[in-house]
């Protein structure tokens, strides 16, 4: 349903949804450090990357959320062949952090808000394997944690079924093209945003402003 969306509304604009050559894909590594030894990072896959990562940075501690692929076999996907569903990539979203400011149990807290994770390879009308809900751990104290934060949800009785979220090592990741990067602030009115992602987000602002947990000062 997404992807019908977006083809249509790039038709009708006069862009190809094809990116041209010099943001096609990027090229990313798979070191599990940034340069600032002092900050995190963690992948996660909730559906719409848009949504997902539109989300995450707004919070206060989160230095910076990045929408692509990752949990895939095939070297610099492009959008359009993740949406097959043949590359074994999911949606995703790596969020770098101060684990002095937020914590990897406040990130998951997050994660499990802004999906329904009892949902097997879908969210909503978003049907496929790309948008699978999935942790991608670093160390074995992130798999524990997340392993943790599943069987609370599962005994909290907050789901009539048991959550699927997937649990996996992290491997690499790969971040989309450019036009996906703060797709929703760029696109807010376009249909699948605004009858989507934008209550979603509402709804999220609405919650953990009251938490204290957002930005003061938030610039997409």
């Amino acid at each position: 349903m997404k992807n019908f969306f977006l083809l249509l509304i790039l038709f009708l604009s006069g862009f190809s949804c094809h990116p041209s050559k010099n943001n096609a894909t990027i090229k990313t590594s798979n070191t599990k450090m940034t340069p600032d030894q002092n900050l995190k990072q963690i992948v996660f896959g909730g559906g719409c990357f848009w949504c997902v990562e539109s989300c995450f940075n707004q919070l206060n501690g989160v230095e910076k959320a990045v929408s692509g692929y990752s949990g895939g076999h095939q070297p610099h996907p492009t959008y359009q062949e993740v949406c097959t569903g043949e590359t074994g990539h999911a949606e995703v979203v790596q969020i770098t952090y101060h684990p002095d400011l937020i914590s990897y149990k406040q990130l998951l807290e997050v994660f499990f808000f802004l999906h329904d994770p009892t949902q097997l390879n879908r969210q909503g009308d978003d049907i496929g394997t790309q948008y699978r809900s999935v942790i991608f751990y670093q160390n074995e104290t992130e798999k524990k944690e997340a392993q943790e934060a599943i069987n609370a949800l599962d005994q909290s009785g907050r789901y009539p079924t048991r959550v699927v979220t997937e649990i996996a090592p992290f491997e690499v990741f790969w971040p989309a093209e450019e036009y996906h990067q703060g797709y929703y602030w760029e696109n807010p009115d376009t249909p699948y945003c605004s009858a989507v992602v934008g209550p979603k987000i509402q709804k999220f602002i609405r919650h953990f402003e009251a938490k204290g947990w957002l930005k003061k000062a938030y610039q997409p």
